[in-house]
């Protein structure tokens, strides 16, 4: 006895209790039902799939999830706030859940970008649940990061995720971009500002060897739209030499990458002021500003008007925000994609192209080319498909998780 007490005496007992927090976590145990979606590799556990859970935890805490016969499937992290109450970080028993976890994971995500991606000036570093971090987002412009930590889990490791893209990527600043509704579904509170530096928040950066600003501070999700980056720049065969409609023009992205490779004259769309005058920015920071004309109004509206009037372009570009965000919704998004869609073939020329997207999760890519050929045979103009495209590779798609692919892109051309 005496020499046990001996032991505990020179052990440091703050290490000690360190270790037994580790080793003591609660398990949630799962339904007995069709586990099938998580054993492939899903890493969301629904509220309604827990059957119960034995142990004590913190909210955002590291819990491990068990099947019914309490056999081991992951480690987690836990929001009963949330209907995705755990999301998996680990499959490994033996993995803790420390510094040296997300140094690895963040290691591995850059090293993919280095590894498929052409120019890393600008880029999405992590990508939430593809990259094996859920919720989870960083995007790089320039020497900048803007990071947002969408549950209450990864939001609990912020200062140890700082700390790491420091270390990593060598950044010269770092902004929180987390004022989004999301957070307070997990019971967090809207907020954004500097985490690492104090730099001009309106920064300049590249892509596809164009110049861009990007407004960090004030400008929608992250600032600036990534997704699309690859995208952007195969519209090159399809805009040159063309007179081109851009809808939904948002900054201007598609408008100047039109611009750039060789459009006769782009008119540029979208309802917010803000936007139009941040597409005019980027329009003459490379000089193109005599070949494009700006147009704040209701693309909508607009759409219908140009073909009563009968105008007509060779390319039509439509990217526009996302129309549903659940599923109860969709139909109403299907109608508003085929509305746009069918007006956009009407004021096309024949052999000209639409180039038409969307980034609603919701609105699977078979759903989405039925609207298109529902939208052809209504305007009576005969359609064929050039090209099908998704998301730029440094947004991964995780086959286990469907949610992960959200974009589409469809180049077609009319004849």
């Amino acid at each position: 006895m005496s020499i046990q007490l001996n032991i505990l005496a020179n052990y440091d007992i703050k290490k000690l209790l360190e270790v037994v927090r580790r080793e003591v976590m609660a398990d949630v145990i799962l339904r007995n039902t069709n586990i099938k979606r998580i054993l492939n590799g899903h890493p969301w556990i629904y509220k309604t799939e827990i059957d119960r859970i034995e142990g004590d935890y913190t909210p955002g805490g590291i819990v491990n999830v068990l099947n019914h016969k309490k056999e081991f499937i992951g480690k987690g992290y836990i929001n009963l706030k949330s209907m995705i109450t755990v999301r998996l970080l680990t499959r490994d028993i033996h993995e803790e859940i420390d510094e040296e976890f997300f140094r690895k994971r963040i290691k591995r995500a850059w090293e993919y970008r280095k590894k498929v991606m052409d120019n890393l000036n600008s880029c999405r570093v992590v990508f939430a649940e593809a990259d094996f971090l859920p919720a989870l987002i960083v995007d790089k412009f320039g020497d900048y990061l803007v990071l947002q930590t969408l549950s209450l889990g990864i939001d609990r490791y912020k200062e140890t995720i700082v700390k790491l893209l420091v270390e990593i990527l060598n950044p010269k600043g770092i902004y929180e971009r987390n004022d989004v509704n999301v957070r307070e579904l997990e019971g967090l509170p809207q907020q954004k500002g500097y985490l690492y530096g104090k730099f001009d928040t309106m920064q300049q950066f590249e892509e596809n060897g164009i110049k861009f600003w990007v407004d960090i501070e004030n400008g929608q999700k992250t600032g600036y739209f990534l997704d699309q980056k690859e995208n952007r720049r195969a519209i090159q065969n399809y805009v040159k030499d063309a007179e081109v409609l851009d809808c939904f023009s948002h900054t201007g992205s598609f408008t100047v990458h039109a611009l750039h490779y060789g459009a006769k004259r782009v008119e540029t769309v979208d309802i917010s002021e803000e936007a139009i005058e941040m597409a005019k920015k980027n329009v003459e920071l490379n000089g193109y500003q005599e070949r494009c004309n700006f147009v704040c109004d209701n693309a909508f509206d607009l759409l219908r008007k140009y073909d009563k009037e009968n105008r007509k372009f060779d390319t039509v570009i439509l990217d526009p925000p996302a129309f549903t965000k659940s599923k109860e919704t969709v139909k109403d998004a299907l109608r508003g994609y085929k509305e746009i869609n069918l007006r956009a073939l009407k004021i096309l020329r024949e052999g000209g192209f639409l180039i038409t997207c969307s980034c609603s999760q919701h609105i699977k890519p078979d759903m989405f080319l039925d609207v298109i050929k529902e939208a052809a045979n209504d305007a009576k103009r005969n359609v064929r498909l050039v090209e099908q495209r998704t998301q730029s590779k440094d947004h991964p798609i995780l086959l286990a998780s469907e949610e992960t692919q959200y974009l589409k892109c469809l180049i077609l051309q009319v004849l």
